[in-house]
């Protein structure tokens, strides 16, 4: 793997597990597994890391989902492939992260939110319409807002909130936000199949 891709992998799992507040470049060029000079040659300080990896990463999910929809039979199929990634993802994910982002380092968090909106918010609202034309969700929803929506409330999610607490982890309130959402604009006809995804996919999201 070449130093570039080596420092951007690291970074992201350093920072999803422990934050960004805390992570300093000495912790980056450990887990990336090689010395500070080289990263330094790549990057001047730890705010320039940060952007970088949040763009990285942002893009490597994206395609993820867009991959993930395209292989998909129906927009239900896709959404719970989607829904299963994202648990995958919130396992291990540390829920002040997002927090710290905003508030350390708003430059990177305005890049975060600019990526969102072009790429994940338009995917949500493709599957949507997807939906809504196989008779899956409910007609005339305003694909749009309800991918704003959805979008919103997830970020909601990774910021302190009564949800997130000693019994209920990131993990398992994120995916009961996102069944909440689908049941909310599915149809009987759609139901039917979430069920039969859910058993076929679904691993049991538990409280800790």
């Amino acid at each position: 793997m070449e130093p570039l891709n080596k420092i951007l992998s690291a970074s992201t799992e350093l920072f999803r597990q422990y934050g960004f507040k805390t992570i300093t470049m000495d912790d980056i060029a450990r887990r990336a597994g090689i010395s500070k000079k080289t990263l330094y040659q790549h990057f001047a300080n730890k705010g320039e890391v940060i952007n970088e990896a949040l763009t990285w990463y942002q893009g490597s999910v994206s395609d993820s989902c867009i991959s993930i929809m395209n292989q998909s039979e129906n927009a239900i199929e896709g959404m719970v492939k989607v829904m299963m990634m994202f648990d995958d993802m919130l396992a291990n994910m540390n829920p002040i992260a997002m927090l710290e982002l905003e508030r350390y380092y708003p430059e990177a968090f305005k890049i975060f939110k600019t990526n969102m909106l072009e790429k994940d918010i338009e995917a949500i609202k493709e599957n949507i319409i997807w939906g809504m034309k196989d008779g899956l969700y409910r007609e005339n929803l305003n694909a749009d807002f309800m991918a704003r929506y959805r979008m919103e409330v997830s970020m909601l999610v990774l910021h302190p909130n009564l949800m997130v607490n000693s019994r209920n982890d990131l993990q398992f309130v994120m995916h009961e936000v996102a069944e909440h959402f689908l049941y909310g604009i599915m149809t009987p006809k759609g139901e039917k199949l979430y069920q039969k995804y859910k058993e076929q996919y679904v691993k049991q999201v538990s409280k800790l």
